[in-house]
């Protein structure tokens, strides 16, 4: 089956957050909203299907979780990663950000310091700090257009934390870790005895010619030191039905953090929630998928060719994985807040300033290119537009 990814789906007025508070976060609604991370596609609709077909049982109550979602996992993890989860391994959780301040909960005290790697989703700032823990730094390094770990710092700062929270493919950067940076990684956190949480939401995004590898997957020592968290709620859209999932090989861990789910009933799932899941994760789910991201990197091509041509003063850190662009607009010169009134006022398309994700991300905004191209090009000429006015006024 062909989908089309063309349609343009009208959002406003469903309590979207995307499109229905733009006038309370940017001052207007007459703006292209390009900043929270979900796609403007269609949930595919054999998920869609899967849903219906458990409402026209007309009672509501209480539900375990259904029987193929566990068998999903499984299968998609050891058909596109080659690993072999064993079902004890798995267990459900709403979200990846409820998810991680789960694990610092749970695995660290307060005042314990927690390692991240800059400029990163700002939950990786927020969830430590909000649990009165200490965050510390391991900027990552742009070199030649892509964000490198500068290990020599990590192995210094690692030796103070109890946990390093990974972003694997990375956001904002697009980043897909090579198996050398995994292990290396690996190697150092388990011999400072630093547990690993692997953010995995955006590794089903990855692009062709990159390969995303499982944290878990690349050492004993990586699998026995990790907690491992993913979802279908980036590929497939399916974001609002809070349904995520870890995988702990390691026993011992593992009943540490789900018995912590447990004592709260954190690790129960809503109706839908594990049924949309395994719909995802199917056979249907693997052709949607690789219509999508061949969709997606069209438009990643499409915004770099066009800003090379027309926007000099401009670049992207192009992404090797999901819908997320890091735009740079360093050379134009401005402070935070006039670029902020330049994408917004000028431009009038609704993105994530840089400085969100650390101080490494000033002078960057992040664009969300999930949506129908004609919704890219469109954005992109207003973005041309203010351009052209901004240096002409220079």
């Amino acid at each position: 089956m062909k989908y089309n990814f063309d349609e343009i789906v009208a959002r406003e007025n469903t309590d979207c957050l995307k499109y229905d508070i733009r006038k309370e976060v940017y001052g207007r609604e007459d703006i292209i909203p390009m900043w929270i991370a979900d796609m403007d596609f269609k949930t595919p609709p054999f998920i869609m299907e899967a849903m219906l077909r458990r409402m026209e049982h007309e009672i509501l109550g209480y539900t375990q979780k259904c029987g193929s979602w566990l068998p999903a996992i499984q299968q998609w993890t050891l058909s596109r990663y080659g690993w072999d989860v064993s079902a004890e391994w798995v267990e459900h959780v709403s979200g990846i950000v409820p998810a991680i301040s789960f694990a610092v909960q749970c695995l660290t005290e307060k005042g314990d310091k927690v390692l991240i790697q800059p400029p990163v989703y700002h939950p990786y700032f927020h969830v430590p700090q909000w649990n009165e823990r200490t965050v510390v730094t391991n900027p990552l390094t742009l070199v030649d257009g892509q964000y490198e770990i500068d290990f020599q710092d990590f192995e210094q700062k690692v030796k103070e934390c109890k946990l390093f929270l990974l972003c694997h493919p990375h956001n904002p950067g697009g980043r897909v870790w090579r198996r050398e940076e995994l292990v290396r990684m690996a190697e150092i956190c388990a011999d400072n005895n630093v547990i690993v949480i692997s953010d995995e939401i955006h590794a089903d995004l990855t692009f062709k010619g990159y390969k995303h590898i499982p944290f878990a997957t690349v050492s004993e020592k990586a699998a026995m030191n990790s907690i491992t968290m993913m979802a279908a709620s980036k590929s497939f859209n399916i974001a609002g039905l809070m349904s995520s999932f870890t995988i702990i090989p390691n026993k011992e861990l593992r009943d540490r953090y789900n018995g912590y789910l447990m004592k709260s009933e954190l690790n129960h799932a809503h109706i839908f929630a594990t049924i949309a899941t395994a719909a995802a994760l199917s056979d249907e789910g693997a052709v949607w998928l690789e219509q999508l991201v061949d969709y997606i990197t069209a438009n990643v091509d499409y915004m770099e060719k066009f800003i090379s041509e027309n926007m000099p003063l401009l670049s992207i850190v192009r992404p090797q994985a999901s819908y997320l662009v890091f735009l740079d607009c360093r050379k134009l010169n401005l402070s935070k807040e006039q670029l902020v009134d330049f994408c917004v006022n000028k431009a009038r398309i609704a993105m994530n300033e840089g400085s969100t994700f650390g101080v490494q991300g000033e002078g960057f905004m992040r664009m969300n290119v999930g949506c129908p191209l004609s919704t890219l090009k469109m954005a992109l000429e207003q973005l041309h537009d203010a351009y052209n006015k901004l240096i002409n006024n220079k």
